[in-house]
């Protein structure tokens, strides 16, 4: 949906410090209307996101709900100061990886957003989704996806030796600008339906 990227595009600016966009952002989550925003850490976990509803029959803008990649876990306090009981009243949500915790927990307190409940992934969304397919079935799809030499590759390179296949994918999946996004939407699209990772699962269930 446009007005919802235009929102979401409208919040970034703001974050950023354009205080000129913040009336566009207001008006536009009152007439969309917004009613939860999605705080996530980058684009790759927007795209599982957004690939999982649409798997589970769901279009998350007509629901009212911005899905938004914040550019970085230390950016969750500013965007929930805006978006929050502080700021535009929304509900808010999130994603994060378990290293990043703790700036979404002072991020939300900060915001007086303590109560807004988010999910975190064991390592990061990458591993969670690799150990839910299993690393035969992401080689697989990274032949599928063409990406097969540049695997074979990138696993000859010296320090990948003694790391876990699993450890090797997931690196791998972060070595050429885009790969993450486009297999992020790939991976969910791969799962069997009880396979769905426990912390992307809750995340669309709870809302």
């Amino acid at each position: 949906m446009a007005d919802m990227r235009a929102f979401r595009d409208a919040v970034i600016a703001w974050a950023a410090g354009d205080p000129g966009v913040g009336g566009s952002a207001c008006e536009l989550a009152a007439r969309l209307p917004v009613r939860a925003v999605v705080l996530l850490e980058g684009p790759s976990d927007a795209a599982a996101v957004s690939a999982l509803a649409a798997r589970r029959g769901r279009d998350l803008a007509a629901e009212g709900v911005c899905v938004l990649p914040m550019g970085g876990a230390m950016s969750v306090g500013r965007f929930a100061h805006l978006l929050g009981p502080s700021g535009l009243g929304l509900r808010l949500t999130g994603l994060c990886d378990e290293a990043e915790r703790r700036y979404y927990t002072r991020g939300l307190e900060r915001a007086d957003a303590a109560r807004q409940e988010f999910f975190v992934c064991a390592a990061d969304l990458e591993d969670e989704l690799i150990r839910a397919l299993g690393v035969s079935r992401v080689a697989e799809l990274v032949r599928a996806e063409g990406d097969l030499r540049a695997l074979r590759t990138f696993l000859h390179q010296p320090a990948q030796q003694g790391r876990t296949s699993q450890q090797q994918l997931r690196r791998f999946l972060s070595t050429k600008k885009g790969r993450k996004i486009h297999y992020g939407r790939v991976l969910v699209e791969a799962l069997d339906d009880d396979r769905v990772p426990a912390p992307l699962d809750d995340l669309l269930t709870s809302f």
